[in-house]
């Protein structure tokens, strides 16, 4: 009986006759009279089946309760609906009740047409509305074309005129390149007046140098006469010659120059060091000598600018000070003529210095037959770098490093063949630059674990003599 229950519930026969039910129902005024009579049999015939299976559910359960299980229900509710031939399926009502659902079916299908009737009339007046929408967008297609049309000709009208316009465009074109030729013959006209106006203004400042400088040269020589012919032969050393300087241009000038030897620096690392290297690697097979000579030599050649830089400053502002008289102060007017006379910086006394302190230095050792020289011009550049910065405000240094320090990854970084994981610095490749102790260009260092103690053991030996110049 259960599974007879289950496959009754499972086919879902109840849900599908209602569904046909409610179809025909709202189907039955737009259907044919065959249409409704054939979906009327469709539904008898599924009622039947459902009938059929529940019969067959009733016979077994009668079954599973014995010989006289169920005899008193079959007796007071299946008998009496057999008797009334299917008249009431559920409850046996009486004939006024089915009287009264027959009224209900009637007012209901009489509801139905009149709400046909209105839903008749509403698609009408949508026909309606359609015709008169079709007729609107007939007018709108037209007006479309017309538009179209003058569309058409506007676009024929425009590019008459656009290649009118493009002829006057040329023209704007040719005469505003002439005035712009014109304006930069203007400009240079203007800049060479700039420049004249200012070389007569520097002659004037150097002619007013000169004069105090031939009242003291004078004065000196009349307080120096003696009757002494050696004495009176006896020369005063010759003065820092005077040539024409701008007034301000080291201030002017300071960030230019600034970038411009922060990047000379690096060109000198990427190329003047590797080609120096080069050099000395036919001469010195070992790379960490010539890593050693190369860094020595960038640290000496800053040494020496420096202290040449403080020589000829002296020296300036010395022969300033006899006949400065402006609105700078005196500190201004040498900076500003050091600035402009860098040609005057004995660069070769520098190279020199260096070569002579490099052939002292403990830390390297080079073959006796063969001289630091052959790096002068490495040498020579880093020297003028080092002086044109000390010219800025604030100068630019390098970095003081010793072997054995601490590295620091703000301030170096490590060589492809150093040890990565060595705490220490074991020998320095290229200097970093500093500003105000502050690192603006990170140098190179060799990090390796041990070196430091095998470099104590082995020290170089010291050159003697002098450089051949």
């Amino acid at each position: 009986m259960a599974d007879g229950l289950r496959r009754l519930v499972s086919t879902e026969s109840g849900r599908v006759l209602q569904q046909k039910l409610e179809s025909w129902y709202q189907d039955y005024e737009i259907n044919s009279c065959d249409q409704n009579l054939n979906r009327c049999c469709e539904i008898i015939e599924m009622n039947s089946v459902i009938q059929g299976q529940l019969f067959t559910i009733l016979n077994e359960t009668a079954r599973e309760g014995g010989h006289y299980a169920g005899v008193e229900t079959i007796k007071s509710r299946l008998l009496p609906w057999l008797g009334t031939c299917f008249s009431s399926a559920t409850s046996g009502r009486p004939l006024e009740t089915n009287l009264s659902l027959t009224q209900d079916s009637m007012e209901k299908e009489r509801q139905l047409r009149k709400s046909a009737n209105s839903q008749t009339f509403e698609l009408q007046e949508l026909q309606k509305e359609l015709t008169a929408t079709r007729l609107q967008l007939s007018h709108v297609q037209q007006d479309l074309t017309e538009t179209q049309l003058a569309l058409e000709d506007t676009k024929a009208k425009s590019a008459t005129t656009l290649l009118a316009a493009e002829d006057e465009i040329v023209q704007l074109k040719a005469a505003l390149k002439a005035s712009h030729a014109q304006e930069e013959n203007a400009l240079r006209n203007l800049d060479r007046l700039n420049d004249y106006e200012q070389q007569i203004q520097i002659l004037k400042d150097e002619i007013s140098i000169l004069d105090a400088q031939k009242s003291v040269l004078q004065s000196r020589l009349a307080r120096s006469r003696s009757p002494s012919p050696r004495h009176s032969q006896s020369r005063s050393p010759s003065p820092l010659p005077l040539r024409s300087c701008s007034p301000g241009r080291a201030s002017l000038t300071n960030a230019s120059r600034h970038a411009y030897l922060v990047a000379r620096f690096g060109d000198i690392y990427a190329q003047e060091r590797l080609d120096a290297e080069t050099l000395l690697r036919t001469y010195i097979s070992d790379m960490e000598m010539v890593q050693r000579i190369i860094y020595i030599a960038a640290v000496e050649s800053f040494h020496a600018a420096k202290m040449a830089y403080r020589h000829f400053k002296m020296r300036v502002r010395k022969t300033l000070s006899l006949g400065h008289s402006g609105p700078e102060s005196l500190e201004d007017t040498v900076l500003d003529y050091i600035v402009r006379h860098e040609d005057l910086y004995d660069v070769q006394a520098s190279v020199n210095e260096v070569i002579r302190s490099m052939n002292i230095n403990p830390k390297i050792s080079f073959p006796p037959e063969i001289d630091f020289i052959v790096i002068s011009s490495l040498i020579r550049e880093l020297c003028r770098v080092a002086f044109s910065m000390q010219t800025l405000i604030p100068p630019l240094d390098i970095a003081f490093g010793t072997d054995g320090e601490l590295f620091h990854e703000t301030k170096y970084r490590r060589s492809f063949d150093s040890d990565f994981t060595a705490p220490l610095v074991a020998y320095h490749v290229w200097p970093a630059l500093i500003e105000n102790d502050v690192v603006i260009v990170k140098g190179e260092a060799v990090t390796k674990r041990g070196a430091l103690l095998s470099r104590s053991h082995s020290s170089s030996p010291l050159r003697s003599g002098s450089p051949r110049l």
